[in-house]
């Protein structure tokens, strides 16, 4: 066979137009002695206008695949005709697999392969030759490219392309709607069949190769089993502290289908205890949980049972007749007991209590039981969060509640905390309970009027006629429907001026009882107005209300509600009244700055010079107070300030050391009046407690050489009618009055100097 493949190979070469020096001599003189075209001359030996036959001319070589000989395989020949035989070529070769695939000896130019081929790995090899000259290393042929194709042969069997095949046969199919299907075949039993199919190669050269390949054959799951209880009873055991909602069983149906055919429901049966307890599917388990709908008590019931119905989810109608495709399975749920915190009577409590109640008060109790086989006493207390707990107190053994401090509804109208019961023989055990209080008003203020109102009523007022709408307010929180009443005091009920009338609303109108009003008259009114609440016990105040009368149009509307416009004549303009004012104002001014001016003018007459106290001539018109009289002046003014400053003594302020007594002796007679003044002005200069040098004092000495002599009645030795006060009239108008008083009838003011 391989001799004949060869021999065909070399044919072909032939026939091709000797592009492949052939692989036996004689071929290889009959291509030589062939002209060669399209050679590319070497440089310098020809001319590129002469046809010349080729140096070297190859296109491809062919190789068998998978060989297996000995020596290396031989591929072909590389010749030059510049190549004499003498070893002045040298052949190179290059590209694919050349040193790895393929060899050339440099010499000869023949190639060989020097390893087995694959074709189905790699169908051709491109490389590259060269001719080179020995000596000179130059290229004698310029480099060429050729392709050396592996050849096939048929050392393959057939395979199937898209192998492994994967079929699917539904289980319990009948025999003969497909061909490979088996009788009795159940994904049960065997989910996964396999089948081997070969395929055979009748022709090649090298014979008919068979191929094989597996077909998996896999069975379709159907519902055509029902889920089973694995046993017919559950026991289960749940604390009676169990929390609603959580899980507290799993029980589990079988059923031998796969996915969504093996997908089970599970139902309670309504029956004994059923309502206290539900029950979900597990989506991966497949198993039935039981959860807790109510909460348990083992002191009310310690057992519950109930049946539970397992069935498929999804049903296939074809298996129908194979039965009901669902189970029943009882479930016993034991309850067992365990320690419990006490329990209250109620979930809350609330509570009232009047604001004011006195502190001690017990306004309510909180009741908690231990509901355990062995019962234990219990023990409440606050649960303290804040200040507003500490209103009130709980007594820990009774449970009653009982103010701690007074309570105002205006304040705090609601309180809300925490009572907590605790176990005594477990402390740790406690509930606590929500307890809401609520303060109940007391009416304790009286209702008001809302607000201050100004009321007018017009002049041509008509009886009937609403003036004001009042409304009332109270300090205290109003319940809901409070109600008040508005009347007039007892003594305002007989005056025929205004009325009340109530409206039933909570509000009242004042109205006009009288056919007109005259502000000349009488400006204002005031109406006392009782209102009165209807919370227990029941709370009245008086308002007053002031009442202005105004003058208004025909309308009603009010133009003036001035008290000066009464007096104002008829068709006197406010802008005429408002001159005759100025006017006023204008003259009172004039009046005020004549008199000050007057009183200036006056004053500065009486005082001559300011700058010294020693030369002031004090002037004065009254006739004094006698002796006695050490107020009206103070002779200190007349006081030497030369002794004063000999004395280095400071007068403006009182010394500390004692007052010296005076000792005044007695004026002789007929002693003159300016040696008493020197005399009492020398006595001062000389005192330490004298009062300042800017003083007045005063002195009183009548002396002996008065033409009056002594006026006093105790040292008259004559009766007043002996007297002759004719002098008197020579003393000047000063003593008119007295001579007037002494009868003088002879006197005349003209005699008077």
């Amino acid at each position: 066979m391989l001799t004949r493949n060869c021999l065909s190979l070399l044919l072909w070469v032939l026939f091709d137009g000797g592009l492949l020096t052939p692989l036996h001599p004689q071929a290889q003189e009959i291509l030589e002695a062939q002209p060669r075209e399209n050679v590319v001359p070497v440089s310098g030996r020809r001319s590129s206008a002469q046809r010349v036959k080729r140096g070297w001319v190859w296109n491809q070589f062919f190789v068998l695949e998978e060989y297996m000989g000995s020596e290396p395989q031989y591929v072909g020949k590389l010749h030059s005709d510049l190549d004499k035989g003498v070893g002045t070529v040298k052949y190179t070769l290059s590209g694919d697999g050349a040193g790895t695939v393929f060899t050339i000896d440099e010499t000869t130019g023949d190639i060989h392969a020097i390893r087995s081929l694959d074709r189905e790995e790699k169908p051709f090899y491109t490389l590259r030759a060269q001719a080179v000259d020995v000596d000179t290393k130059k290229p004698l042929e310029p480099e060429s490219e050729f392709i050396i194709k592996v050849q096939d042969i048929n050392d393959n069997e057939p395979k199937f392309l898209d192998g492994p095949y994967v079929a699917s046969v539904p289980e319990m199919s009948p025999v003969g709607v497909i061909r490979t299907a088996l009788p009795n075949m159940d994904r049960e039993v065997k989910e996964q069949y396999q089948v081997l199919i070969q395929a055979k190669d009748m022709g090649g050269q090298l014979g008919g190769l068979a191929g094989t390949t597996t077909v998996n054959i896999t069975l379709t799951d159907v519902n055509d089993n029902p889920p089973r209880f694995p046993k017919s009873i559950f026991h289960l055991k749940v604390p009676e502290t169990s929390h609603v909602g959580s899980a507290i069983g799993r029980i589990r149906a079988v059923d031998p289908d796969f996915g969504k055919n093996a997908e089970i429901e599970y139902n309670i049966v309504p029956g004994d205890g059923g309502n206290l307890f539900d029950i979900t599917t597990d989506e991966y388990t497949q198993e039935g949980i039981i959860k807790l709908k109510k909460p348990l008590d083992f002191e009310t019931k310690k057992a519950y049972t109930f049946k539970v119905e397992a069935s498929n989810l999804h049903l296939d109608h074809r298996f129908h007749s194979v039965g009901p495709f669902k189970d029943t399975a009882t479930v016993k749920i034991n309850v067992l007991d365990m320690d419990e915190p006490p329990v209250f009577s109620k979930p809350m409590y609330t509570m009232e209590v009047y604001e004011d109640t006195p502190v001690g008060t017990i306004i309510g109790a909180v009741t908690a039981q231990d509901l355990d086989a062995g019962s234990s006493s219990v023990r409440y207390f606050m649960d303290w969060k804040n200040d507003v707990d500490s209103y009130f107190t709980i007594d820990a053994t009774e449970g009653t509640i009982a103010t701690n401090e007074l309570l105002d509804r205006e304040s705090t109208a609601q309180y809300n905390f925490s009572i907590i019961a605790s176990k005594v023989s477990n402390p740790l055990l406690t509930s606590k309970v929500n307890v809401i209080i609520n303060v109940l008003d007391v009416n304790e203020f009286p209702p008001e009027i809302s607000v201050p109102y100004e009321t007018s009523v017009c002049e041509n007022a008509k009886p009937g006629q609403v003036i004001q709408t009042i409304t009332a307010a109270d300090k205290d929180l109003s319940p809901a429907g409070q109600r008040f009443s508005f009347k007039l005091s007892s003594e305002a009920s007989n005056k025929p001026n205004f009325t009340v009338h109530d409206y039933r609303n909570n509000t009242a109108g004042i109205e006009a009882r009288r056919n007109g009003y005259s502000r000349r008259q009488q400006e204002l009114y005031f109406l006392p107005v009782v209102i009165e609440d209807s919370s227990y016990p029941v709370q009245s105040s008086t308002n007053t209300l002031t009442i202005r009368v105004c003058r208004c149009d025909s309308d009603g509307t009010i133009q003036s509600c001035n008290v000066e416009a009464i007096f104002l004549p008829v068709g006197l303009s406010t802008g005429a009244l408002i001159a005759i004012l100025l006017c006023i104002v204008i003259l009172l001014v004039i009046v005020v700055l004549y008199v000050a001016l007057r009183r200036q003018k006056k004053k500065d007459t009486l005082m001559t010079s300011k700058e010294d106290i020693r030369d002031n001539v004090i002037h004065y018109d009254d006739e004094g107070g006698g002796e006695e009289d050490t107020q009206a002046f103070d002779i200190g003014a007349l006081r030497n300030p030369k002794v004063i400053e000999d004395n280095k003594i400071r007068r403006d302020i009182k010394p500390d050391t004692l007052r010296f007594t005076r000792h005044r002796p007695p004026a002789e007679d007929n002693t003159d009046i300016r040696d008493f003044i020197n005399q009492r002005l020398q006595e001062n200069d000389v005192d330490p407690s004298a009062p300042p040098y800017d003083s007045l004092a005063t002195y009183a000495y009548e002396g002996n050489g008065s033409v009056a002599e002594s006026l006093s009645s105790i040292d008259s030795l004559t009766t007043e009618a002996d007297q002759d006060y004719d002098y008197l009239s020579d003393w000047g108008p000063r003593f008119k009055i007295l001579a007037d008083m002494f009868g003088e009838e002879s006197y005349s003011p003209d005699k008077v100097t």
